[in-house]
């Protein structure tokens, strides 16, 4: 047994394998097979999208073993524990990491976020016909490249488009296996589902768990025991993720004043979102739009 479980992020991950990145953001594996296999069990602090091109990897994922074959896109969810990795001898293929903020950035405008997550959770591996294959490969390239350019005035901009484009190219896949025969959404998934899209909808005016508790018609006490059960964070701290997401996004790419961005997201007032900010982000709103 473990007295604690140590937390994979793209920061730590860079201390052990040198490839293309943006800051402590995102790294890139060009050949996912010289990356080291831990060997005690580890919680992810990041997304990590892996693809698997020759040989298989067995890897247990929040204790179920899965088994990663050729052709076969691995997804392993921030909060997720991995152990057991192993790989073939003749084990490759290629891996993308983002911390959970750049994650959050590239997802901004992808629709449908919960089905996703809750896809990505419960089945994190799936097969793809050779031409998505190839396709996922391209997207690689290119994101590769733009990594790589690191003169480029909006190298961040343009990896995050294709990021975003490779994942609803993956949603696609994804969609297609779940109208092939996946289960019916259980009672617990279709309330986070609803959740989710309810504070996709509201969060700008609702913070309030009691009030998305109204609307699904439960108790806040179920929903929080629901929303915690399926995605191991509570509701509240989901309603702060769209939160913080779009205050950096008003932030850095509008000319709004912090009084016009409080009234915009229902703060009472800026001294409020000020507080609220840096509790969640740690710096204060005018230092996050300097840096």
């Amino acid at each position: 047994m473990y007295s604690t479980i140590e937390e994979v992020s793209v920061a730590s991950t860079k201390q052990l394998f040198h490839g293309p990145c943006i800051d402590d953001d995102l790294l890139l594996f060009p050949e996912f097979g010289d990356v080291p296999v831990p060997e005690v069990p580890k919680r992810m602090g990041c997304l990590l999208v892996g693809l698997c091109l020759r040989g298989e990897a067995r890897y247990t994922v929040d204790t179920e073993e899965r088994l990663v074959k050729a052709n076969d896109v691995i997804i392993i969810s921030e909060g997720q524990v991995v152990n057991n990795s192993q790989l073939s001898s003749d084990f490759s293929g290629i891996a993308i990491m983002m911390s959970e903020n750049f994650f959050n950035e590239v997802l901004k405008g992808v629709h449908d976020l919960s089905s996703l997550f809750l896809f990505s959770r419960k089945h994190p591996v799936f097969g793809l016909r050779i031409d998505e294959v190839e396709s996922l490969m391209s997207y690689f390239q290119k994101i590769q490249s733009k990594v790589e350019a690191q003169e480029h005035t909006f190298r961040r901009d343009v990896v995050r488009s294709l990021l975003a484009a490779m994942i609803y190219d993956i949603g696609h896949v994804m969609y297609g296996v779940q109208q092939g025969g996946a289960k019916k959404q259980t009672r617990a998934e279709s309330i986070f589902t609803e959740f989710i899209r309810l504070v996709e909808q509201n969060y700008r005016s609702e913070r309030r768990v009691s009030w998305y508790g109204e609307q699904l018609c439960i108790t806040p006490k179920y929903l929080s025991e629901t929303v915690k059960a399926i995605s191991q964070r509570t509701p509240n701290e989901w309603i702060d993720k769209y939160v913080t997401l779009e205050l950096r996004v008003q932030l850095k790419n509008t000319s709004k004043s912090i009084k016009e961005i409080a009234k915009d997201l229902n703060f009472p007032n800026q001294s409020f979102l000020g507080k609220y900010f840096k509790e969640h982000v740690g710096v204060s709103p005018s230092a996050y739009r300097r840096d």
